[in-house]
């Protein structure tokens, strides 16, 4: 299957998901662990009958999903349907899904020469070196477990940030997180790359992006 642009995941209007980092997530809040696990067990016998699978976070109070399509390291139709499908039976279960706190996290880590570190903290994590048009360089955990690890090219001059996070959110968090995080301290360095991106820093200069599908391929 052909993976989805951006603008075609939001066409598909899936209330309650998010779109993050080549997948889709969304949570299914839950009244404990017995109901959580019903729910888990019925989206497995749908999965298995639409031959795509999910990965599920079952924890006490939610289930978390994300869809993706591994063959090709993005969405595809295959995980709009699933997605749709996951919607009804919460619905079914008289919850519903919500992307509401719904992020995923990266690091990204400054580098002027990043293919002379790259294999250090790949060996170091365990992580898995991936490399293409869409997304350049990045170590992946093949587990799903640890956060992608993406290399970008920087200068020399010092003092420099090396590591910086990034933190994936839906669009409509954006302003509020930038709002808490100036509140608390914070200031916003640079909206130049937005809606892709806005760069903030603490109140010592550590600099962190919050990140949207928005405005990318």
């Amino acid at each position: 299957m052909t993976k989805l642009t951006g603008q075609q995941i939001a066409e598909a209007d899936l209330d309650g998901w998010v779109h993050l980092i080549g997948g889709l997530q969304t949570r299914i809040p839950t009244t404990g662990f017995a109901a959580g696990l019903a729910i888990v067990t019925s989206i497995g016998a749908a999965a298995v009958d639409l031959g795509h699978h999910p990965d599920l976070d079952l924890r006490q109070d939610h289930v978390g999903v994300r869809l993706t399509s591994h063959d090709v390291r993005g969405v595809t139709e295959r995980d709009v349907d699933l997605a749709r499908t996951i919607s009804t039976i919460a619905d079914g279960a008289n919850t519903g899904t919500t992307a509401a706190g719904v992020s995923r996290l990266e690091l990204a880590l400054d580098s002027p020469a990043f293919d002379r570190v790259l294999p250090f903290w790949g060996a170091v994590l365990g992580l898995e070196h991936l490399s293409g048009e869409d997304f350049g360089d990045e170590l992946r955990d093949p587990a799903g477990t640890l956060p992608t690890i993406w290399f970008q090219e920087s200068g020399t001059d010092e003092p420099r940030q090396r590591w910086h996070p990034d933190i994936w959110v839906d669009p409509a968090e954006v302003q509020p997180r930038i709002d808490a995080a100036v509140a608390a301290g914070g200031t916003l360095v640079s909206d130049a790359e937005a809606p892709s991106f806005w760069v903030l820093a603490d109140s010592e200069g550590n600099k962190v992006c919050i990140c949207t599908w928005q405005d990318r391929g």
